[in-house]
C-alpha cells in the first residue's frame, strides 16, 4: 500500500507528547476500519508540531483515521516513497512509535538540508566526490542522490551540517587545484502545510541560495543556526566563515532563482529589467543584491549566466555556441572572453578536462 505522511500543528498552551502518545493510541484503535496502519510519529514540542507516518489505501482514509479517533486531523498529507522516507528519516529508532534519534533523544522530524555545488576548472571533480562522501559520513549525514551534479545531504543536527560544510570548505582550501564551489544550509519540516513533497519549502531555499553564484561561501539560513544553538554542541560559527541569511534575504534569494531561471536565456535581460520585475528601486535593487551576494546586480546577472553555463558544459551534450545562445550572451565569442576572464580557462578547455 502507499507510505503518507502528515502535520499536524496543534494551537494549545497545553500541548505536551503525553497528548499525542493519547492521541496516538486513539488512532491505533479504529486504523482498521479504515484499512491504514500507522507506523511513526514525530513530535516537536517547542513547535507545537507533529508528523504521522501511515500506510493506507489512499489520503482520505488517513484523514478520517484522525478525524473519527479525536478529531485533531492533518494540516496537510503527501504521499511519500519508501526510498524518500529512508534517506530523509530512516535513520533514528522508535519506542511505540515514537520517534527518537540514536542517542535516545526525541526525534523532532525537522531535518538540515545541506546543498553544495562544486566545479573544478583544473580538472575533473570525481578526484574530490570521494573525500567528500567521507566527510559526510563522518559528521553523521545522510546522501541524496540528485538527477544533478550537486551535492545534497540531510542531516538530524544542524550543527553536524554545519561542522561538516566548514570541513569540506577546509579540505577544498588545502587542494592545489582551482575549483569553485558554494554551500548553503537550511532546516525545516518533512512536511509543510502546503506542497506535495518531503522538505518541498527547505530543499528550495537551498536550491535558491545555491544559485546565487561560485562565490566560494556556506550560506545559512537562520532556522539552522537557531537550531544550532540549541543543540550545544560547542560549534563556533564565524561570521568570516559562514554567511547567515535572515527570512528576508531568504525570500529575495528564492525571487531572484525565480526571476533568473525564466529570463536569463534573453540577451536584453539586465538590472534594469530585474528592478522592474522585483518592485523595487535602482537603489533598493542594488543595496539588497549587493548585500546577499557581494555583487552589484549586472555583474550578478552576469555571474548567473556563467554558472548556468558551467552546469551545460558540464554534461558536454551542448556545443560552446549553443551555450552561449542559451545563456543569454549576445555572441560566443563574447561568451569565451567573459568565461575565460571569470574562471582562467576557456569554455572548450573545461570542457576537455571535465571528461
Amino acid at each position: 500500500m502507499p507510505l503518507y505522511m502528515d502535520i499536524h500543528t496543534v494551537n494549545s498552551d497545553s500541548f505536551s507528547v503525553e497528548d499525542v502518545v493519547k492521541a496516538h493510541m486513539e488512532d491505533l484503535a479504529i486504523q482498521d476500519k479504515f484499512g491504514v496502519t500507522q507506523l511513526k510519529y514525530w513530535v516537536n514540542e517547542g513547535a507545537k508540531t507533529l508528523f504521522c507516518l501511515m500506510e493506507g489505501p489512499d489520503k482520505e482514509a488517513c484523514h478520517q483515521v484522525h478525524k473519527q479517533s479525536h478529531g485533531n486531523t492533518a494540516c496537510n498529507i503527501i504521499e511519500v516513497s519508501d526510498n524518500e522516507y529512508n534517506l530523509f528519516m530512516g535513520v533514528g529508532m522508535a519506542i511505540n512509535d515514537l520517534a527518537q534519534t540514536q542517542s535516545g533523544d526525541l526525534d523532532t522530524g525537522y531535518r538540515t538540508i545541506f546543498q553544495m555545488n562544486l566545479i573544478c576548472l583544473s580538472g575533473s571533480r570525481e578526484k574530490f566526490v570521494e573525500e567528500i562522501y567521507d566527510l559526510i559520513e563522518q559528521h553523521d549525514g545522510v546522501l541524496i542522490l540528485e538527477p544533478c551534479d550537486e551535492f545534497l545531504v540531510s542531516f538530524i543536527y544542524a550543527s553536524d551540517a554545519i561542522s561538516c560544510a566548514n570541513s569540506i570548505k577546509n579540505m577544498l582550501h588545502s587542494s592545489q587545484e582551482k575549483h569553485e564551489y558554494i554551500m548553503a544550509i537550511s532546516s525545516g519540516r518533512p512536511v509543510d502545510e502546503q506542497g506535495d513533497n518531503m522538505f518541498e519549502e527547505t530543499k528550495k531555499k537551498v536550491k535558491s541560495l545555491c544559485s546565487l553564484g561560485f562565490s566560494r561561501k556556506i550560506y545559512l539560513d537562520m532556522e539552522s543556526q537557531l537550531l544550532s544553538n540549541k543543540e550545544q554542541r560547542n560549534l563556533e560559527i564565524s561570521p568570516n566563515e559562514v554567511a547567515v541569511i535572515d527570512s528576508q534575504n531568504i525570500k529575495l534569494a528564492l525571487e531572484l532563482s525565480t526571476v533568473l531561471t525564466g529570463n536569463l536565456i534573453h540577451s536584453n535581460f539586465s538590472s534594469i529589467a530585474l528592478t522592474r520585475i522585483l518592485g523595487l528601486s535602482k537603489s533598493q535593487t542594488y543595496r539588497k543584491i549587493k548585500s546577499l551576494t557581494g555583487m552589484a546586480p549586472n555583474q550578478f546577472i552576469q555571474e548567473s549566466r556563467l554558472q548556468k553555463a558551467l552546469y551545460y558544459l558540464g554534461q558536454g551534450k551542448k556545443t560552446v555556441s549553443e551555450i552561449a545562445y542559451e545563456t543569454g550572451f549576445n555572441s560566443p565569442t563574447y561568451f569565451t572572453r567573459v568565461f575565460k576572464k571569470r574562471y582562467g580557462i576557456s569554455p572548450s578547455n573545461f570542457t576537455k578536462k571535465q571528461i
